[in-house]
């Protein structure tokens, strides 16, 4: 080992140490996490070794190592400050040549919890399919090589991609990392399902694709000796060296260009004062005056805000994926697609502890009741041209899957009508239980207001329910009377005017609340 690699494991280690004797909590996270992670690699390992001798022990080994290398892939984009020395801008300064350094970070990347699971879990997926001594040598060869290649496909991302992981544009993709763990863990059940009724044989078509992608085309090495094709692994094997070369390679001219070149920081503006932002188009296509201000100002918040923009796209996904998941897996209802609207309603709670220590902008602007009317009002509408034509999209959606035309009439209106109680009790509950939501890491409430986040929140969303308790009682009531299925188209219009009406009576009770407690919500909304 060279004094450069020697000094940067040296160096790992070392940060590993000074970040657990930071706190007492901090330490128990990360030995809680790291013996979560080595159990579930060692369940996984053993399962792995369990399916020894079945049919479709191969495929089920290729696509957990494609699985495995896609993990590792896409770490760097979602969770960049997980490690420090992801972070290749922190060593341009020393004196290193990119080549010693490329070597000195691999093998510190190998030092810790998640390499060492990565390992346990490539040792099962090889050993699942190897039959023979040749067989157990090429596996000892997969498993070093399908390690590496994993480890170089996330260092060779995250120097591609330091600029962006270090920007704002980053920080949006780690807040959004909480998504992509929900969106997968549903993906994963539905698969888990299907394969459960399906059985194994349903990976076959996949496995045969992948088994010649590195790493998975490894562990196909593997299998491909076990059945004595000695060809066809080794030009797997081959395969997947090349990937590991082409990969250090990418990763040294990533390393290159970031401790030669210079970042804009370094860059003197031109003509920074000759440049005036145009007028957008979306100002031109929302209403003018006050209202049209506060509609392009919340939507703008939505775009541009991280943590605005990470609960937008969680409703989104979430209101999208229940009524859809549940009509593939034979289980749905139509009624399931109000799941949509519900989950785009919460957006509307709130709306001032969004804006943080900025609503003293707002409050300096509001000096009456009919202000703050207007401010709600924009607000609201900024919502409803979202919300509106995605609960639209996904009840027609929902019910083209189900077949069940009939009943979309009243799906609508009690997805109109949910949205409509949602943002009137969105508006009250903002004025009266207001929250700071904290712009920096993972927490979306203030400490010492959780429970002003529970009221508010939950409150809120029970209350809206009670709200559509009538148009769900005529709902029913035209569903099991006699001749009543004639009636329930118009459920549709009733449901649209029902929400438009208390949507409108919400606002009205929400602003007299808003422009009398000024000081109280901002003094609440400031404390993040």
């Amino acid at each position: 080992m060279s004094d450069v690699t020697a000094t940067v494991v040296r160096l790992k280690l070392s940060l590993l140490r000074n970040g657990l004797r930071q706190s007492g909590g901090r330490r128990a996270a990360f030995i809680a996490s790291a013996v979560v992670a080595l159990l579930f690699a060692a369940l996984l390992l053993l399962g792995l070794l369990a399916l020894r001798g079945h049919a479709h022990a191969d495929a089920v080994a290729v696509l957990g190592t494609a699985v495995l290398a896609l993990g590792w892939a896409v770490m760097p984009l979602f969770f960049p400050s997980g490690d420090e020395t992801l972070d290749p801008t922190r060593l341009v300064m020393l004196p290193l040549r990119p080549r010693p350094l490329v070597r000195a970070l691999l093998a510190a990347s190998l030092v810790g919890a998640g390499p060492l699971s990565t390992l346990l879990l490539l040792a099962g997926c090889a050993l699942s399919v190897a039959r023979g001594a040749a067989a157990y040598g090429t596996a000892v060869v997969a498993v070093v090589l399908g390690l590496l290649v994993c480890v170089a496909l996330a260092r060779a991302v995250a120097a591609a991609n330091v600029r962006l992981l270090t920007s704002r544009k980053g920080r949006d993709l780690a807040v959004l990392s909480g998504l992509v763990i929900a969106v997968g863990a549903q993906l994963v059940n539905f698969g888990a399902q299907r394969l459960g009724s399906a059985g194994l044989g349903q990976l076959s078509p996949a496995a045969d694709v992948l088994r010649w992608l590195p790493p998975a085309s490894a562990v196909g090495a593997v299998h491909a000796v076990s059945e004595r094709s000695y060809g066809t692994a080794a030009a797997q094997l081959l395969l997947t060296a090349a990937a590991l070369v082409l990969l250090v390679a990418v990763w040294t001219r990533s390393l290159t260009r970031l401790m030669t070149a210079p970042d804009g920081s370094t860059l003197q503006a031109a003509d920074s004062g000759a440049r005036e932002r145009a007028s957008t188009g979306l100002g031109r296509l929302l209403p003018a005056g006050r209202t049209g201000t506060v509609m392009e100002r919340s939507l703008r918040y939505i775009w541009r805000d991280p943590k605005t923009k990470a609960a937008w796209v969680t409703s989104l996904a979430i209101g999208l994926i229940v009524p859809v998941f549940n009509a593939l897996q034979g289980t749905g209802s139509i009624y399931f697609a109000c799941f949509a609207a519900g989950m785009l309603g919460i957006q509307m709670y709130n709306q001032f502890g969004q804006d943080t220590s900025a609503f003293w902008m707002v409050a300096a602007a509001i000096s009456s009741g009919r202000d703050a009317y207007v401010e709600l009002r924009g607000r609201a509408l900024a919502l409803l041209v979202i919300t509106l034509p995605y609960a639209t999209l996904v009840t027609v959606l929902t019910t083209a899957m189900l077949g069940d035309w009939p009943r979309l009439p009243e799906a609508l209106g009690l997805s109109f009508a949910l949205l409509g109680a949602m943002l009137a009790t969105g508006a009250w509950t903002s004025a009266r239980f207001p929250y700071s939501i904290p712009q920096e890491g993972y927490k979306n409430v203030a400490p010492g207001q959780a429970s002003l986040a529970w009221i508010s929140i939950f409150g809120g969303m029970v209350s809206a329910a009670l709200l559509c308790a009538p148009l769900i009682a005529l709902t029913i009531w035209l569903n099991v009377s006699a001749g009543g299925d004639a009636f329930t188209w118009l459920l549709l219009p009733a449901g649209a005017a029902y929400g438009a009406t208390l949507n409108l009576l919400g606002l009205r009770l929400a602003a007299p609340q808003t422009a009398a407690r000024l000081p109280e919500i901002l003094t609440a909304v400031s404390k993040g």
